[in-house]
């Protein structure tokens, strides 16, 4: 006999592997190789210019503590002093170009980047105008600039016949319709700016009662 906790295999087995599909899968990484180098390169830069900062420290220390020697008389173990710490300093020279070539390289890395870029994008755009090109062809180009010279060039003929056609008579008499209506125009009257009253209603007419005097006599 089956139990009851088998019966359709573990409860919710196939809901806990699609959560673990879903927070186990990896994010793709932005960072390249590039940025993985540059970063190397500046933690290498880091620790020469903190060792530098050491180093230069402790040469203080060792010249100072030869002084004292000197005064106590000690002049060999000032010399020897001074000799170390002219080795270190020869180390601390070394230390500074190496720290000029890690940030020079850093920098060699960053202006790559941004030619890559810079590339990357001249690449889109001439796919684009590519494109683009094979969607308007040369000829079509053509052939579009020739229609619409042959438009322009048959406007300017019917403008030149329409220009031609009339006579001195009709010109003096377009003008003068264009003087009229211009001085129309000028003698409109002035729309008023207030509000129309509202119209008044019409009210029956008031029936005057005959005075008593005139009935009787009639």
């Amino acid at each position: 006999m089956v139990g009851p906790g088998r019966a359709g295999g573990r409860p919710g087995g196939g809901g806990a592997r699609a959560m673990g599909n879903l927070f186990g899968r990896k994010r793709r990484s932005r960072v390249t190789e590039q940025d993985k180098a540059v970063l190397q390169l500046k933690q290498q830069r880091d620790k020469l210019k903190q060792y530098q900062k050491r180093i230069s420290l402790q040469l203080e220390r060792e010249r100072a503590f030869a002084r004292q020697l000197l005064k106590d008389g000690k002049k060999e173990k000032a010399k020897c002093l001074l000799k170390k710490k002219r080795y270190q300093e020869q180390l601390l020279d070394k230390t500074e170009n190496q720290i000029s070539n890690l940030e020079r390289m850093v920098q060699d890395i960053e202006f790559t980047q941004i030619e890559m870029k810079v590339i990357e994008g001249l690449k889109i755009g001439n796919e684009c105008l590519n494109k683009m090109h094979q969607v308007m062809s040369i000829e079509e180009v053509e052939r579009i600039m020739d229609d619409t010279q042959e438009a322009v060039e048959y406007q300017r003929q019917i403008d030149d016949i329409l220009a031609g056609s009339f006579t001195v008579e009709d010109e003096d008499a377009i003008l003068a319709e264009l003087d009229a209506i211009t001085q129309e125009q000028i003698n409109l009257p002035e729309v008023p700016s207030e509000p129309l009253p509202e119209k008044i209603p019409e009210t029956s007419p008031v029936r005057v009662k005959p005075k008593p005097e005139l009935m009787a006599a009639s």
